[in-house]
């Protein structure tokens, strides 16, 4: 990274900014302006994640740097975070994007401001960038939208075709910790304590409203800007990376919107791709002045003039849970969907071949059910690159799954966008899911995942009303896999794997379930790009770069790991995920902060009843004689007909315990 430290302009910041909203509260901002008397666009990041402390570093090197180019740049706090007046309740409620619209009513009005905003943001901050957008407030010319989604039921962190998440307790886990934090004093005075009383009492338990929605029904359609896509009307540009979980929203961005639009995919996980892991990074705080400077300044910066979808191409590399970098090369796609991708079609065959279409195939029925050690290897839905997160060796899954490969790739295949799996399948039981794994298998037989997909089949027609399937009863199901971007060598196999389960990435089935391919009606799909356009060569980026980095203490060693663990006494198999980041101190606020997280995922042996999530976060901040610490743990089980959850919350002031809470409550399962 390099660290830019002179700019077009010399920058002001004010640390703590309030905006008024119409019932009386404030939002607590930071706000970043070049000096000069003549007004500014602006840019507006909008997040739960407390600017004061939590993302301080991470702020400080992109905020000042649009600064430094001309741009007042505002880092806000939600309603009910950080700083900000009172209690958050949920993700991308009506009233925090009312807020965000007033927000931006009130940048417009200052004097400093010529009334032209742009928004940034990355996963939440990416998520209500479109949906602010959505209600079209005319203060907002332009929007970049990094690792978000438009549809928050079919593909964000809670479901995936159908399917109940992991990552959906996970996710649950880390805003309960979050929530659950005090305002600083230095920054709200000695009406603090009364505030994080009121947050400790009303936000509540974030997970039980969500499993209370196991379908696609008006909660999820709340914020899915898929609902309308006319109602978007200014320019977008989507960026997401191949490890992160929100990479095939770039690509129905770029087919469905209406508006001026650009798509970058990298190889990044859930990261803004100038700190992009797995790299290489690139200089995107360029890319996005160049997107400013075109739609809020009005200058020619040739943004424009880039292919419609710029993407990382990967080469194929052996499996590994954590990758420093992917080695690849940059495509580009004038328009997407593209002319240029042409759909290679492949038959399963008996006893496990994947043959070309058209070529002679063995039609006889196969069946699996899989143990629920499938998965244990799949590493994260949403890779963060803290952790060695990514999908292992894909043979240590194959075990447990139906497997068809190729013979070895007579040439080399570039695949660009969604593959499908089409089956024709049954079921012994009502309800049960299908994982499917598209790997490339070297020549040494590593198996490393390219991509893969869910279906919960009683969602085989419809995700807002699943119907249970009849036992024995064929079925003509599509799966749609995740968007990728993957060389395949000549001589490397492709391969297709099957599995009844995909713990703990997906909670599985209430019970055990077999299923049965008549396998010469079941045929994969794969988008693959026919040749090199002209843009290919030309697509280049900076290095990354940013403003002069936070000065940061590291007072206390963190730990990051994933370990599985295996008791052949007692046949328990854990996944345990360890994301410790120690203790830091902030010396420019004068500040200590603790955060610790640890999860852990179970069951033992074929025992449905015995599956079992439970994380455990600690949250702490220290100045002085001032320090505050809370611990949250959230246990999620599930037994055929119920989901069971129990959560529990403390929170100290020094050594006292101020404030406990508990839960305990079952859910019904909805067809999941």
């Amino acid at each position: 990274m390099k660290t830019r430290r002179t700019f077009p302009h010399e920058v002001q910041h004010e640390e703590l900014v309030w905006i008024p909203m119409a019932d009386g509260a404030r939002l607590a901002a930071r706000l970043w302006r070049p000096a000069t008397a003549e007004p500014v666009p602006a840019i507006f990041e909008y997040i739960p994640y407390r600017r004061r402390d939590n993302t301080r570093a991470r702020d400080q090197g992109m905020h000042p740097y649009f600064a430094g180019h001309g741009y007042a740049s505002l880092r806000v706090d939600l309603r009910g975070s950080g700083d900000s007046d009172g209690v958050l309740e949920d993700e991308y409620l009506q009233c925090e994007l009312d807020d965000g619209v007033a927000v931006l009513r009130w940048l417009a009005a200052q004097p400093w401001c010529n009334g032209r905003i742009g928004m940034i943001g990355i996963s939440w901050g990416g998520f209500n960038g479109l949906q602010i957008a959505a209600m079209a407030p005319p203060q907002l010319r332009c929007i970049i939208t990094v690792c978000s989604t438009d549809d928050r039921y079919a593909d964000d962190v809670h479901h995936m075709g159908g399917c109940l998440l992991g990552d959906n307790l996970s996710w649950a886990s880390t805003m309960f910790a979050f929530n659950s934090l005090p305002p600083d004093p230095v920054m709200v005075g000695a009406r603090w304590r009364e505030q994080w009383m009121e947050r400790l009492e009303h936000s509540g338990l974030w997970l039980e409203q969500w499993l209370r929605h196991q379908r696609r029904d008006a909660y999820w359609r709340h914020g899915s800007i898929c609902e309308d896509w006319s109602a978007v009307r200014c320019p977008v540009f989507a960026v997401s990376g191949w490890a992160d979980g929100y990479s095939n929203a770039v690509f129905r961005l770029l087919e469905h919107l209406q508006v001026p639009r650009l798509g970058l995919v990298g190889p990044w996980s859930h990261k803004y791709p100038h700190l992009g892991v797995p790299g290489p990074a690139i200089g995107f705080l360029q890319e996005a002045v160049r997107w400013w400077d075109y739609w809020l300044a009005e200058k020619e910066s040739g943004i424009m003039a880039e292919p419609m979808l710029r993407a990382w191409v990967q080469d194929s590399v052996p499996p590994g849970s954590y990758y420093a970098a992917r080695p690849g090369r940059w495509v580009g796609e004038p328009s997407w969907p593209s002319g240029n991708i042409e759909e290679r079609a492949f038959t399963l065959s008996y006893p496990g071949r994947l043959v070309a279409d058209g070529a002679p195939v063995e039609d006889q029925s196969m069946s699996i059910e899989s143990p629920l050690s499938v998965g244990l290897f799949a590493g994260k839905w949403c890779s963060y690159a803290a952790a060695p997160d990514l999908p292992h060796d894909q043979r240590e899954e194959d075990g447990g799954s139906l497997v068809f490969d190729t013979l070895p790739l007579e040439t080399a295949l570039d695949v660009l966008g969604n593959p499908w799996l089409d089956l024709e399948v049954s079921a012994d039981r009502p309800v049960a899911m299908v994982a499917v794994r598209l790997s490339d298998v070297g020549v040494d037989d590593k198996a490393t995942r390219v991509t893969y997909g869910l279906l919960n089949l009683t969602h085989r027609d419809s995700s807002s009303v699943p119907q249970p399937l009849v036992p024995g009863q064929f079925y003509r199901v599509s799966i749609k896999l995740n968007d990728c971007g993957q060389r395949l060598p000549a001589g490397n196999r492709l391969r297709i794997a099957l599995s009844t389960s995909y713990w703990p990435l997906a909670w599985p089935a209430p019970e055990p379930v077999r299923l049965t391919l008549r396998v010469a009606g079941c045929r994969l799909r794969v988008p693959v790009r026919r040749a090199a356009q002209a843009e290919d060569g030309r697509i280049g980026f900076g290095r990354a770069e940013s403003a002069p980095p936070l000065a940061v203490e590291n007072r206390a060693p963190g730990r990051h790991c994933w370990r599985v663990l295996r008791d052949l006494g007692t046949d328990v198999a854990t996944l345990e995920v360890i994301n410790d980041d120690g203790t830091v101190y902030l010396p420019e606020v004068d500040l200590e902060m603790q955060r610790s997280a640890e999860e852990r995922y179970s069951y033992r042996g074929y025992d449905y009843d015995s599956l079992r999530g439970e994380t455990l976060w600690r949250r702490g901040f220290r100045r002085g004689d001032w320090s505050v610490h809370t611990i949250t743990r959230t246990v999620l089980g599930s037994d055929r007909d119920c989901f069971h959850l129990r959560a529990e919350l403390d929170a100290y002031e020094g050594e006292a315990r101020v404030f406990a809470k508990n839960w305990k409550l079952s859910i019904p399962r909805d067809l999941v």
